[in-house]
């Protein structure tokens, strides 16, 4: 990156970061090679020991890589960032590259699945001790660490699937451990957890940021010491961005501004909409004055977001009948994308969940989430209307006369 770049606002940046070494071109340059010539000996010494060496092997680092690096790392306000193949090759590589066996993680209930199992099933493998905490009280996190040997305190928020917030102030103030924020589901537009004092955030960027569904990449982004530090984890990890796919991030990235305006606008009214529906019981959106934090995602989050979770009535029939009656929204297992998408989280994003993990995570049967996608949000409603009305027809406890 160069020095202190000028702080644009976000939309701005998005359109000019990561460009340095373009040359002439507007769009992103493909280096699509495993391997670069060196010079000398010399050079390859200093390629194979430097982190942010782009031109010496891929797995250490690459341009196109790098370019989206420097772009992440500006939007984030960070000072530095490595790119992986996914969201959860970063989220490995932040917990396995800086814990070891002895140490302790807090972390909270309200989890993607796959990083709740990293913290269940290969953290205890590895000798790494995990308390699980309600991320939404900011006095858990306090009372959970153990002093001398919490190393890392990991939240995401808004968290998977029921968008439950964690106080980033009172986050980013915790004194001691490593202070780490899945932020996939803000983006850089929504929130920058860095400015609170959050010493590293993790994207899975194969969701809105790159916002296509033609790539699959993560990125962590913070201070440079301990980026440099995961770095050297990562080479060795080989979890490697794609060059292709960090191209297709960037041109993503572009556009992520007005694109999450557009899903947050949308998925209000679809929120709205949902609310009046007598199929929904529950419907779960920052942007809902009945979100338990409402007045916290008002403070914390410059727009809601295009993720919406509800609980269909009627439980697991109802909830399969919805998905599979929906046909503007289609049924897969991502989100941020063009396309409305809808996912059924117990049997899909958190299937290897124990029921009381589940619980915890505030998963039923007949729970849906559902990401808003550009269609025009008349169409969206239509077509969500249309399938619950068959998902209320298929429960056996609805009134006769429900419609």
């Amino acid at each position: 990156m160069t020095e202190n770049p000028p702080r644009y606002s976000p939309d701005t940046t998005a359109i000019r970061a990561g460009r340095e070494n373009n040359g002439s071109a507007l769009a992103p340059v493909l280096w699509a090679t495993s391997a670069f010539v060196t010079p000398d000996s010399a050079s390859a010494h200093l390629a194979a020991t430097t982190t942010d060496s782009s031109e010496f092997y891929s797995r250490y680092g690459n341009p196109t890589v790098r370019a989206f690096e420097q772009a992440m790392a500006e939007m984030e306000h960070g000072e530095a960032c490595r790119a992986f193949a996914s969201g959860m090759g970063a989220i490995t590589a932040v917990v396995l590259g800086i814990l070891s066996k002895g140490d302790h993680i807090v972390t909270q209930k309200q989890l993607y699945g796959g990083t709740q199992m990293l913290f269940t099933a290969v953290c205890p493998r590895f000798g790494i001790d995990v308390t699980f905490v309600d991320g939404t009280d900011p006095d858990a996190w306090d009372a959970a660490i153990v002093a001398g040997r919490t190393m890392m305190c990991f939240a995401e928020t808004p968290a998977n699937p029921r968008l439950a917030l964690v106080d980033l102030e009172r986050f980013g103030a915790i004194a001691g451990p490593i202070t780490v924020v899945d932020s996939t589901f803000a983006t850089p537009i929504g929130q920058n957890p860095l400015d609170y004092g959050v010493q590293l955030v993790v994207h899975s960027a194969t969701k809105a940021i790159a916002g296509h569904n033609d790539a699959t990449i993560g990125a962590v982004i913070g201070e440079r010491e301990l980026i440099d530090w995961i770095w050297g984890f990562a080479v060795l990890q080989g979890a490697n961005a794609s060059p292709f796919d960090a191209m297709n991030a960037i041109r993503g990235l572009r556009t992520l501004p007005i694109r999450f305006e557009r899903q947050s606008s949308s998925a209000q009214r679809v929120a709205e909409f949902l609310c009046d529906h007598p199929a929904v019981n529950e419907v779960a959106f920052p942007g809902l004055e009945s979100h338990p934090q409402f007045e916290l995602a008002r403070r914390q989050l410059s727009a809601p977001g295009g993720l919406i979770t509800f609980d269909v009535a009627g439980g697991a029939e109802a909830g399969r009948c919805f998905v599979e009656s929906t046909v503007l929204a289609q049924m897969a297992t991502s989100l941020g994308g063009p396309e409305t998408l809808v996912t059924h989280p117990r049997t899909t994003t958190h299937v290897a969940l124990l029921p009381h993990e589940l619980a915890d995570a505030g998963i039923g049967e007949g729970t849906i989430r559902l990401s808003v996608g550009l269609e025009h949000p008349d169409d969206i409603i239509a077509d969500l209307r249309q399938a619950l009305d068959r998902a209320l027809a298929a429960d056996p406890a609805a009134p006769a006369d429900a419609s």
